[in-house]
């Protein structure tokens, strides 16, 4: 004889020593706002989530699992449901025990969604309680393992399908009708599942007389990923630029745009460009991970004594730290993991960028407007009338910016900013060739710190081995050190065969002290500066990224690449 129905409340009294009293409140809320008397009790903190779950597997005579992780899911099954419902109803078949199929689900009273599920399946199904959570983090790495590549799309599309849609999708207004399940739609979503799949930060499509290419970069470096038709050029760039809010119709001059979109429970930013070439339209699409978190000091790559270094400088009073290097050096996360650091409620930080990258919690943040003529200089204006204690300046980009960092400085003010400049005396140089006077580069200025992005080794493949004396030689070391051990890159299926997984910073920071404050009023030029700062401990580039070969974090070849600068000036 089976036992009697018993309601949730009394299992939580009764197995989980919930009081009678929270009870009775949620309850009361229950009436008042509507809402499971589960949820209720959960954010009122008289119960845990897995109690939760726990009592409605008693309450149903139910399974419970903890946790679900893709290995434990049949993809074959995931074929079967689409997507958007698993979502909708937090559900996901795992596998076919005995004859039913396992199926998790949040929520034990959507049954009817559960008649879905065997419907789609032509299976009975067995209900196994899963927390919502854990079912939405495995539908979405499930689901981005199972996404086809934008080259499987290119490729289910027949000769026949290429001419109609040539056809159809060449006027913009067809476009705008076309259904989710449009090829082109579906073409140009998969190229996007595909770039965050994959880690790229940029996706390129450029057209040539006969050809459309589709290039990702990925930890810095360019890849060819796929070539469309050429006729599928216009529609694929009218598709994307529907999606950014540009104007279609105009294909004669530079556009640029936003698109916001979801990827894989995601939320991923991407920045749109468009510029008219010879051969049609090229689009770069920067893409920015909103989930990913901010990254602190001791993640971005600095040694202890560098960060020793930095935590110095940024808890100065007033002054100017500038961070240099190329476009897609890293300089923005820097100067962001400072700002993080010092952010406090006693301090206000304001800053002026183009684009604003991350939202930092307690800081004010302003995008520059060039339509609305919001510069850096005339927002600088402004942020000085908001009593700030720190200001970070996007970049400085002209000489009006530069004097009115500077004079932020010299009036109580922390300035962060960044300059486009190989190295770090490079960027006093650049300064001056500005107009800015000697004695107010001198007076401002504390530190300059020039940074490059490195990729790091695949610690799944990569393989030891003794360096020659050449290799040595290249990276500065002396023919008497004994050998180290050094890595090279191998590849394997985690890093896409490239050798290498994700990326750190190599650093070189010039601390300005009365000597180089009197190099900079006697305008000496920049190799002399570089070069006494060296005589007196300066770590380059180039040595911090020969640290880091020696520590097995990247190879020769990559602090090669990325200092060949360095080297062709020595």
């Amino acid at each position: 004889m089976s036992s009697p129905w018993k309601r949730i409340g009394q299992i939580l009294q009764d197995k989980f020593a919930v009081s009678a009293e929270a009870i009775r409140d949620a309850l009361a809320l229950q009436r008042e706002k509507g809402g499971r008397l589960g949820e209720i009790l959960v954010r009122m903190r008289a119960v845990k989530e897995g109690e939760i779950l726990d009592a409605l597997g008693l309450q149903f005579r139910l399974p419970c699992l903890p946790d679900l992780l893709p290995v434990q899911v049949d993809p074959a099954l995931l074929s079967k449901i689409p997507i958007g419902f698993a979502k909708r109803y937090e559900l996901l078949p795992i596998r076919e025990e005995n004859g039913p199929v396992m199926t998790a689900v949040a929520d034990p009273l959507h049954l009817t969604a559960l008649d879905d599920v065997r419907a789609l399946l032509g299976r009975d199904v067995r209900p196994v309680l899963v927390p919502a959570k854990a079912i939405l983090n495995c539908i979405n790495q499930m689901y981005d393992r199972a996404s086809d590549t934008a080259q499987q799309v290119i490729e289910d599309l027949s000769a026949e399908s290429l001419d109609l849609l040539a056809s159809e999708l060449s006027e913009p207004v067809d476009l705008l009708e076309a259904t989710d399940e449009a090829p082109i739609i579906r073409l140009v979503n998969s190229a996007l599942f595909q770039a965050v799949k994959d880690r790229a930060s940029d996706i390129h499509i450029e057209p040539f007389e006969r050809d459309l290419e589709i290039r990702y970069r990925i930890d810095g470096i360019m890849y060819k990923i796929l070539s469309p038709p050429k006729r599928f050029q216009s529609s694929i760039i009218s598709r994307i630029k529907i999606m950014a809010g540009l104007n279609i119709a105009e294909k004669r001059l530079p556009q640029d745009g936003r698109i916001g979109i979801k990827i894989a429970g995601r939320d991923v930013d991407i920045r749109v460009s468009v510029i008219p070439t010879a051969h049609g339209e090229r689009v770069v699409l920067r893409l920015l991970d909103k989930s990913t978190s901010l990254l602190d000091l001791e993640e971005i790559g600095l040694t202890a004594e560098e960060r020793h270094t930095m935590l110095q400088l940024i808890q100065m009073s007033h002054g100017i730290v500038l961070v240099t290097g190329p476009t897609g050096s890293g300089k923005t996360t820097t100067l962001y993991a400072a700002l993080n650091r010092i952010n406090s409620p006693d301090k206000n930080i304001i800053t002026i960028e183009d684009p604003i990258e991350y939202q930092l919690k307690g800081i004010g943040q302003m995008q520059v407007n060039p339509k609305i003529n919001l510069t850096f200089a005339n927002g600088l204006r402004s942020i000085l009338r908001q009593d700030p204690d720190v200001i970070m300046v996007g970049e400085i980009r002209d000489v009006e910016t530069a004097e009115i960092a500077i004079h932020a400085s010299l009036t109580g003010h922390l300035v962060f900013s960044t300059l486009h400049t190989n190295d770090t005396a490079g960027a006093i140089t650049r300064l001056l060739d500005m107009g800015i006077e000697p004695f107010l580069v001198s007076s401002s200025v504390i530190a300059i710190i020039a940074q490059r992005l490195i990729r790091c080794l695949c610690l799944d493949c990569r393989q030891a081995y003794t360096p020659t004396p050449e290799e040595l030689a290249k990276l500065g070391f002396k023919t008497a050190t004994v050998r180290p051990t050094f890595y090279r890159a191998v590849g394997c299926d985690p890093c896409k065969r490239t050798g290498y997984h994700g990326r750190t910073g190599i650093y070189e920071i010039l601390l300005i002290d009365d000597e180089v404050r009197q190099m900079i009023l006697s305008k000496l030029d920049a190799n002399r500066i570089k070069n006494r700062a060296v005589e007196k401990g300066m770590r380059t580039l180039r040595d911090d990224g020969a640290r880091k070969v020696v520590s097995g974090v990247t190879t020769v070849e990559e602090i090669l690449r990325v200092t060949q600068e360095e080297l062709v000036m020595e």
